[in-house]
């Protein structure tokens, strides 16, 4: 059994937890290397993704009119697209649509959306979420073990944060940038689906792969990222709830919260992290992802001096 976990623990891991989870630096590296510079201990993947369900709740709360428009129109068209069903189903990928607008040229002008060409795009959006989640669904089950070991050690941390910090600068170099959030496709959905995979290693930032993958595809970078917060939700949650048993009955080595502490730091992550939602959509409407670009280098070099100076311990 590890040691426990103090208050402060807790409550300085909760408050990265929030400050991190959106911003594309990794909130996983980020509590990995504060535990162990600080408190000499890892908090323990399981610490991480319960914690984690306290920023998902933020997007939750942040995007409720969109997620419940987007559910019920996913449902409520389903249900009509059964009843009308012909015998000649074509897949739902390659039915065209005459509802949403045809955009051309190189720039998408500012336009409205009609009631109906909103559920349409509502329906398509709620399908491309699920088709995408599936991906990161079956790989983190399969090698959930290696996750919570071998993925956590500092030098592959530093690594990580350093070599993505350059696909994140391509992404914005190269990305033209010119698609909107109504132009995404089932394409897009699946390709931004398999990024998000890449964040089962600590130091790749689930915001940042999913949104980096949506610029170099041409999608603006609001409308990359504000998908890249939807595709989250049912991948974080579920691997939340599926470290509920893990976290609250800790074992093995490691900092071990106790409940209450759990609870405290998911409730704090809930709070920051809604203020880092809507924070971050209104930066990225203005400002390019090369910012982060450079803090997340210069945070794997100083981690990689410290690996090599024995200050802290890469496992």
């Amino acid at each position: 059994m590890g040691e426990s976990m103090t208050w402060i623990q807790a409550l300085v891991l909760g408050l990265v937890q929030g400050l991190t989870e959106f911003l594309p630096i990794s909130s996983s590296a980020h509590l990995r290397i504060v535990s162990s510079v600080f408190f000499g201990d890892d908090a323990g993947a399981s610490f991480t993704a319960v914690t984690q369900l306290g920023t998902e709740a933020a997007v939750l709360v942040y995007f409720a009119k969109d997620i419940g428009r987007i559910v019920r129109a996913w449902f409520t068209t389903l249900l009509m697209r059964l009843k009308e069903r012909s015998a000649q189903t074509v897949p739902l990928a390659d039915q065209p649509t005459r509802k949403l607008p045809v955009i051309t040229g190189d720039y998408a002008a500012d336009f409205r959306l009609d009631e109906d060409a909103q559920r349409e795009l509502d329906y398509r959006i709620g399908w491309y979420v699920i088709i995408a989640t599936i991906p990161i669904g079956v790989l983190g089950f399969l090698f959930k073990d290696q996750i919570r070991t071998g993925a956590r050690n500092l030098w592959l941390v530093s690594f990580m944060l350093i070599a993505f910090a350059l696909v994140i600068a391509a992404g914005e170099y190269y990305g033209r940038k010119i698609r909107s959030i109504e132009q995404l496709t089932t394409r897009d959905g699946l390709i931004m689906g398999f990024a998000q995979c890449l964040a089962l290693i600590p130091g790749v930032s689930r915001s940042g792969a999913t949104a980096t993958a949506g610029l170099f595809l041409g999608l603006e970078r609001e409308a990359a990222v504000r998908f890249s917060f939807l595709l989250a939700i049912p991948a974080v949650t579920a691997s939340g709830l599926f470290s509920l048993p893990d976290a609250f009955e800790p074992a093995g080595e490691g900092l071990n919260a106790s409940g209450p502490q759990l609870l405290v730091a998911t409730m704090l992550a809930f709070v920051v992290g809604y203020a880092s939602v809507a924070w971050l959509l209104k930066f990225v409407a203005r400002h390019s992802l090369d910012w982060f670009v450079g803090y997340r280098i210069l945070l794997g070099l100083t981690l990689m001096g410290l690996l090599a100076g024995g200050v802290v311990q890469a496992t």
